[in-house]
């Protein structure tokens, strides 16, 4: 039939992953990093999705597509939710039943910084003999745990209890060179990047604030539009917590700079 339908175009599309978490009926979904529509019968053409879209990558099209089946949709809704939910508890049984086993770089452990080898304070100088820098090796580290990467992290863990939660983006740290010292100091930091992690933050991070003492949020994220996403599910996941607790979000500039 001959109806109205959205058209992603991939050039614009920067894949952020935000169209796809707009779209009620599961109709957008991630492939090789790009926003595909998966079945026109899946697509209302409502266009949720449209406004969500920061780079415009979005548009409607008059074209020949099946029709929408909602059937169709709650079926595709139902196995996704399912699949998630056999994830979270394979995720759930590995971390709490068998803390030990699998990789041995994602078991849980509670971190105390005491600085790098060599820590004591100095000046380097520069080979030019004009220019002086503090040595890097006498900032100690500010995680505060390990894991660090939110699709890694436990629900429950003692080292939250008590301290704020700082979900970073991976690339805020490399951005800003006071980000241990103004921003993880105190914290428990979890990172995560949702243009290169699939499926979303939100299920995860509510689970975390309401099983924890966790006296506050931050989130820390950079200025790109596909940190939008990491935002959006941080916000969802204080609000689904039905935790009163302080949030905040800190915008970086990609030169380091907080500009929000």
């Amino acid at each position: 039939m001959l109806r109205k339908i959205i058209q992603i175009d991939e050039e614009k599309c920067i894949g952020c992953r935000l169209c796809v978490d707009a779209c009620h009926e599961g109709a957008i979904g991630m492939v090789d990093g790009k926003a595909r529509l998966l079945r026109d019968d899946y697509c209302d053409g409502l266009g949720d999705c449209l406004p969500a879209c920061p780079t415009e990558a979005i548009t409607f099209v008059e074209r020949e597509a099946a029709p929408y089946d909602e059937a169709a949709v709650e079926a595709h809704l139902a196995a996704r939710a399912s699949a998630e939910a056999s994830a979270e508890d394979i995720l759930d049984a590995a971390v709490v039943r068998t803390p030990r086993a699998g990789c041995p770089g994602s078991a849980a452990r509670t971190l105390t910084p005491s600085g790098c080898p060599g820590s004591a304070a100095r000046t380097l100088v520069a080979p030019d003999a004009t220019a002086t820098a503090p040595a890097a090796d006498a900032l100690p580290s500010r995680l505060a745990q390990w894991p660090a990467q939110i699709k890694l992290v436990p629900v429950s863990a003692p080292y939250y209890q008590g301290r704020g939660l700082l979900i970073a983006a991976d690339c805020t740290a490399f951005a800003c060179a006071s980000f241990h010292e103004r921003f993880m100091n105190g914290n428990v930091t979890i990172i995560g990047c949702p243009k290169l992690d699939e499926g979303s933050y939100a299920d995860k991070l509510a689970a975390i604030i309401a099983a924890n003492d966790i006296t506050e949020v931050t989130v820390a994220r950079m200025e790109v539009p596909c940190c939008g996403g990491l935002e959006r599910a941080a916000a969802e996941a204080h609000a689904r917590s039905g935790k009163d607790i302080p949030f905040s979000v800190v915008t970086f500039s990609i030169t380091g700079e907080v500009i929000a």
